[in-house]
């Protein structure tokens, strides 16, 4: 007869085996969990093309033409004949010296010169009769000798006496101060009744030329010489008149309406900065553009071929600084790819090398994403 403890045993043995065939049913009759979808992301497909390039720099604008009106004469300033930040035109009168010991020098220079004149007729006079009266031994050769040197003296100081007089017109003419340019005038550094110096060059007044005005740009000598080079090996082709097309940016962000041209390139680099001046010239009819002010110029340089543009929001960089992106292969699996991407053109990337024609380039859904994923590729809107 089985004890108790047999029994018991066998009871929950019984029961345990009943739970199991409970839960192996409760499996069995759970359906199969759906299969994961791959994530949706948005390509761009790239294609190698030619791209505009152009370089931006900082600059200053500077005068056309600088004329510093200085006093040439001694004298006390009569009159100041200009409006302070007027425009004035070549030739008009500026400021009026006291004239009247500059017309006094030129009186007394005259009567000098006329006394001269008054002495050369009779010293050439004399000459022509000693001449005559030489010939039938009436004078002596000495006589004759010293006529002729008298009459050689006379003429230089009639020569002398011109001189002086005309030195003396050029201090009157001075006195009538007269800008040298077309331009604007800035503020007069003198007042009426001011004594300035013709000696010490005193300074009168600035008047600028600003129709047209120069930007002069700063370039490094490296980036120079690198476009150089790649003209010379055909990289980028020149696209005529538009190689040296120049727009500019002004300091609030706007652009300026008129378009320059691109002058020259300074020969010399600095030895502090590294960088060479680049001069434009720009067209300024209504004076927008100032001496001093701070730019920003777009200079457009040729065409560069090859190279693919890729949107911003698709280039990411890693720790070390590196240009990467993550594309999209025929298996739809995500592959990491480094690129060179040197400079953007709005707002696209310029990329060297690291894609080939025809490549996808994730641009949206990065962050749901990694290197060896499959995905479900979409073209993004407006991917061009």
């Amino acid at each position: 007869m089985p004890s108790l403890q047999s029994l018991l045993c066998s009871g929950l043995t019984a029961a345990a085996g009943c739970v199991l065939l409970l839960l192996g049913g409760c499996e069995r009759g759970k359906p199969p969990a759906a299969a994961a979808q791959p994530v949706e992301v948005e390509v761009v497909t790239v294609h190698r093309q030619a791209v505009p390039l152009a370089v931006e720099l900082p600059g200053r604008t500077s005068p056309y033409l600088v004329a510093q009106v200085r006093a040439r004469v001694d004298g006390v300033v009569l009159k100041r004949a200009f409006e302070e930040g007027s425009d004035v035109k070549t030739n008009q009168r500026l400021y009026l010296i006291d004239p009247a010991p500059y017309k006094a020098a030129l009186d007394g220079a005259l009567a000098t010169l006329q006394n001269a004149k008054a002495h050369a007729v009779s010293a050439t006079e004399l000459a022509q009769r000693y001449r005559q009266l030489v010939e039938s031994n009436a004078v002596s050769k000495q006589d004759l000798d010293n006529a002729i040197a008298a009459q050689g003296q006379a003429d230089a100081l009639v020569a002398s006496g011109k001189a002086a007089v005309e030195t003396a017109r050029i201090n009157l003419a001075y006195t009538d101060v007269v800008s040298p340019i077309r331009g604007r005038i800035g503020i007069s550094q003198v007042t009426q009744g001011a004594y300035v110096q013709g000696g010490a060059a005193t300074l009168l007044a600035t008047v600028q030329q600003l129709d047209p005005i120069y930007v002069d740009l700063n370039r490094s000598s490296l980036a120079g010489l690198q476009w150089r080079r790649d003209v010379a090996s055909g990289k980028l082709r020149l696209d005529g008149p538009d190689a040296t097309k120049v727009e500019l940016t002004l300091e609030d962000g706007t652009k300026y309406p008129r378009p320059g041209a691109l002058e020259f390139t300074d020969v010399t680099v600095d030895a502090g900065t590294g960088s060479v001046t680049v001069r434009a010239i720009f067209p300024n009819p209504d004076h927008v553009l100032l001496p001093g002010m701070f730019v920003r110029a777009s200079i457009s340089q040729g065409v560069e071929e090859g190279v693919v543009l890729v949107p911003e929001v698709g280039v990411t960089h890693d720790p070390k600084g590196q240009a990467t992106v993550l594309v999209v292969g025929a298996d739809d699996r995500v592959g990491l790819r480094p690129i060179q991407a040197t400079r953007t053109v709005g707002n696209r990337w310029v990329v060297n090398s690291g894609l080939a024609e025809g490549e996808r380039v994730i641009v949206a859904g990065l962050q749901k994403v990694t290197a060896g994923m499959v995905v479900r590729p979409v073209t993004a809107s407006g991917a061009q």
